[in-house]
């Protein structure tokens, strides 16, 4: 547990980083959602905003009053335990509140805590300071990913960051990492904040493997598109073939086909590919097709957490070939915060090691992120086995 003192810091640190995200956007940009699965701008802001005041606020702070009685059902996402919401796919239609308002109420907020902070300390006050922060963390990644979905579904394709990098390089020479067949604990097991899914820590016996060093990159992967992969039905599973024909799909998201030459939209525009960086933008069943393409597979997430220590990563969410489940002994929180991680354990593949994406201070080995086979929004990539 980080002491008060710091983790109050650690909160207004959060907080401001969450709209400087915001700082290029034009006010118009706040409240598109192009898709269900993109949130618009506006909504991360005062959803982030009305966790701290739901479950901080409104039980611990004396006569704490209701920045606005309707913001719960505005903000909240999926949480049964609080109360009605406005359905997810309807979030782009909330032209009310305005921009003004929702940054209003996040300043009403974030004093509140102050406030709150200054008066009371204790472990549980603490405990749930910092899950807020890391679920403010967690939509810091989701504000840069639905607004590059945002802008990059715009015909203009604007620019959204001269600054902000997503789409590093992979220079480093590729190599095969042999790890040796043996029994491995997987799991949090230090002090340091982790979410419920991480705990449990367990052994497992791992077969002998082999891990790449290197992520997937650009060109390799172009490899795969000009030999005709995304025509081959015998690479995909077929729940994934029939999404590749049900939607065309015939490359990463983002990619575009521009005179014979492919670009793909970034943070800097539309870009001609760079054949070095990683590959992303790619969903679970186009890394299987892949993977079986070039006579590999995918690591699993606990082959993946055994050998982390021994190749970079933090570029790309890696899928795993581990269906996201809850550890031995996995124990839900009571309550509304019991909704966070253990309703989701089903259809759903792991992903490991963070992205560009991913905010400082917020990611670790165990860190086990979660998605459906099919999306392609995060910046997801692959790290190929054998």
């Amino acid at each position: 547990m980080i002491l008060t003192d710091s983790l109050l810091d650690f909160f207004l640190e959060t907080r401001k980083h969450t709209e400087t995200l915001c700082e290029p956007l034009e006010i118009e940009d706040y409240v598109v959602q192009p898709v269900v699965d993109v949130s618009p701008p506006k909504w991360h802001l005062g959803h982030t905003t009305w966790f701290f005041e739901e479950f901080i606020l409104k039980p611990h702070l004396q006569n704490y009053q209701l920045f606005d009685d309707d913001f719960s059902f505005v903000f909240n996402s999926y949480y049964e335990t609080v109360g009605k919401r406005v359905i997810r796919s309807d979030r782009g239609n909330l032209s009310r509140p305005s921009v003004k308002k929702v940054y209003e109420y996040r300043t009403y907020v974030t004093e509140g805590i102050k406030k709150l902070f200054s008066e009371a300390q204790n472990d549980e006050l603490n405990s749930l300071l910092e899950i807020g922060i890391h679920h403010e963390k967690q939509h810091q990644e989701l504000l840069l990913t639905d607004i590059k979905y945002i802008l990059g579904n715009n015909p203009l394709l604007p620019i959204y960051s001269d600054t902000f990098q997503d789409h590093p390089v992979e220079t480093h020479q590729q190599d095969w990492i042999s790890m040796e067949e043996g029994i491995y604990e997987i799991g949090h097991d230090s002090s340091e904040f982790c979410y419920d899914n991480e705990l449990g820590r367990h052994k497992v016996y791992l077969q002998p493997y082999h891990i790449s060093n290197k992520l997937v990159t650009n060109s390799e992967y172009l490899e795969f598109i000009e030999a005709g992969g995304y025509q081959r039905f015998d690479l995909w599973h077929a729940e994934g073939w029939d999404w590749v024909n049900q939607n065309q799909i015939s490359a990463p998201f983002y990619w575009h086909n521009v005179d014979e030459k492919w670009h793909h939209y970034t943070s800097h525009g539309l870009k001609k590919i760079d054949p070095y960086a990683s590959i992303t933008h790619i969903s679970y069943f186009e890394a299987f097709a892949y993977a079986q393409w070039k006579g590999y597979r995918i690591p699993t997430e606990f082959e993946w957490e055994a050998a982390q220590a021994f190749f970079p990563w933090g570029k790309r969410w890696e899928w795993t070939e581990s269906a996201y489940l809850p550890y031995p002994n996995y124990q839900k929180a009571d309550g509304a915060l019991g909704e966070y991680n253990g309703k989701f354990m089903v259809n759903q593949k792991v992903l490991r090691g963070g992205s560009v994406a991913t905010p400082e201070k917020h990611t670790r080995p165990t860190y086990r992120n979660f998605f459906h086979p099919h999306l392609r929004w995060q910046f997801t990539g692959l790290r190929l086995a054998k």
